[in-house]
């Protein structure tokens, strides 16, 4: 069952610079300047997408010296990844059950 933390981190990852940084941050920990080289946004928008994705638990921040790093947090990939699996599995056992509701 996806619980309102899994629907928030669907609406988070639903961006699509936000899905392209979380991609990027899977294999490599880098900066704000990194990060605006790789996708091309400006350095303000990429700072905002960047506060999300922290105040959602996906990335954790890393100082050093006058930059900060970003590394992706993958347990909270890996619990979006199991509400998303119980619900595959659900609706292979509802098709498999050929179950429908009546219309009334």
């Amino acid at each position: 069952m996806l619980t309102s933390v899994d629907t928030d981190l669907i609406r988070v990852l639903g961006d699509p610079l936000r899905m392209r940084i979380v991609s990027l941050l899977a294999h490599e920990t880098l900066c704000t300047t990194h990060l605006v080289e790789e996708t091309g946004a400006r350095q303000t928008n990429l700072s905002n997408h960047l506060r999300v994705l922290r105040e959602a638990g996906l990335v954790e921040t890393e100082p050093c010296g006058r930059f900060t790093y970003y590394r992706l947090r993958p347990e909270a990939l890996e619990s979006l990844s199991g509400a998303l699996g119980d619900l595959a599995a659900t609706a292979r056992a509802t098709i498999a059950a050929d179950t429908k509701r009546a219309c009334p």
